[in-house]
């Protein structure tokens, strides 16, 4: 088990800010390459970069991805990979794969499914990046479906102006308007069970100090665990989508696959949607079963972030019920 914490270590020590496509995702991929041949893979790479490790017949598939955001902690996405290569060094069948710039928006996986070199099976570990397992007192969880993800922005125009001579009756400020649709997102989002919505980004112009704003951008992050609330959602905040991503449920077969370890090691089971975006929403929209196994976040669920932090025995358990569950399938 210390080889799997070794290795994250090593994988941070690279560089907390992996981006894609950048020097430090690729050493992070040089890294991972030697621990694939170091397992006994026979490794290869496709277009877009993603690497593969694979020996015997190949059905089922494990793996993330090491880019990684500018904030990051050391097990997202890297926690994936490192128990994928464990357990299918364990299981001695079975292939990894190591996917490119998922923080962008899923380039490697999206690259790989359009390319249709599918897998039969795909399982993929994951710290949860939530507070909810941690607060039940459970270690593992099965993510039961993946969120849809829209995502756009609204611009507000008004008319820029002197801070200190334009009187405040008839005033045209932009951020003020903003600022009331920012509140209207936490609302509506609110009402909507099982969404969430929010405004991370605010761009003011011509953004001096002494200036009344006269052109506000906003992005805006609308998420919902199906269509139907999605939808409901982005009309609602009037939002013009520039990316979009739809709810994907997990499959039986894998998702029982995982059940069966718990329930073989008396651990209780939690269902749970996934509010991240994941490599595994890509495959299993392209019709690949896929299920996905949670590690409980400490810290109250923190990720993207330094303090993000997963316990040394769920990380543990959370390998071995992998390599159980591709035991199962292969």
């Amino acid at each position: 088990m210390s080889r799997i914490l070794e290795r994250l270590d090593e994988l941070y020590a690279i560089g907390q800010h992996r981006a894609g496509y950048s020097p430090e995702e690729d050493a992070a991929h040089e890294l991972a390459e030697q621990w694939l041949r170091e397992a006994g893979l026979e490794v290869t790479r496709d277009d877009a970069g993603n690497l593969f490790g694979s020996r015997g017949e190949v059905r089922v598939w494990s793996g993330s991805h090491l880019d990684s955001v500018p904030t990051a902690g050391r097990f997202d996405g890297a926690l994936g990979v490192v128990a994928a290569i464990e357990a299918v060094g364990r299981v001695d069948k079975g292939a990894v794969v190591v996917f490119r710039d998922e923080e962008r928006g899923c380039i490697g996986s999206t690259a790989f499914v359009e390319r249709g070199a599918l897998p039969a099976c795909f399982l993929e570990v994951h710290i949860e990046q939530g507070p909810v397992l941690e607060r039940a007192g459970i270690p593992l969880g099965l993510a039961m479906g993946i969120v849809g993800i829209v995502r756009g922005e609204r611009t507000f125009v008004g008319q820029a102006g002197h801070a200190g001579t334009v009187p405040m009756p008839g005033r045209l400020d932009a951020l003020t308007a903003a600022a009331e649709y920012i509140l209207r997102v936490r609302d509506t989002a609110s009402a909507v069970d099982g969404a969430v919505a929010t405004v991370g980004q605010v761009d003011v112009e011509p953004g001096a100090v002494n200036v009344i704003p006269g052109r506000v951008r906003v992005s805006v992050d609308v998420r919902a665990p199906d269509r139907e609330r999605l939808d409901r959602l982005v009309a609602e905040l009037d939002v013009h989508p520039d990316f979009r991503l739809e709810p994907v449920p997990m499959a039986e077969q894998p998702i029982g696959a995982f059940r069966a370890e718990l329930e073989e090691r008396g651990l209780p089971i939690l269902e749970l949607p996934s509010g991240a975006g994941h490599d595994a929403a890509i495959l299993a929209a392209a019709g690949v079963p896929t299920a996905m196994l949670f590690v409980r976040s400490l810290n109250g669920g923190i990720s993207h972030s330094p303090q993000e932090e997963s316990s040394d025995a769920d990380v543990e358990v959370a390998v071995d019920v992998l390599t159980g569950a591709l035991a199962r399938l292969t």
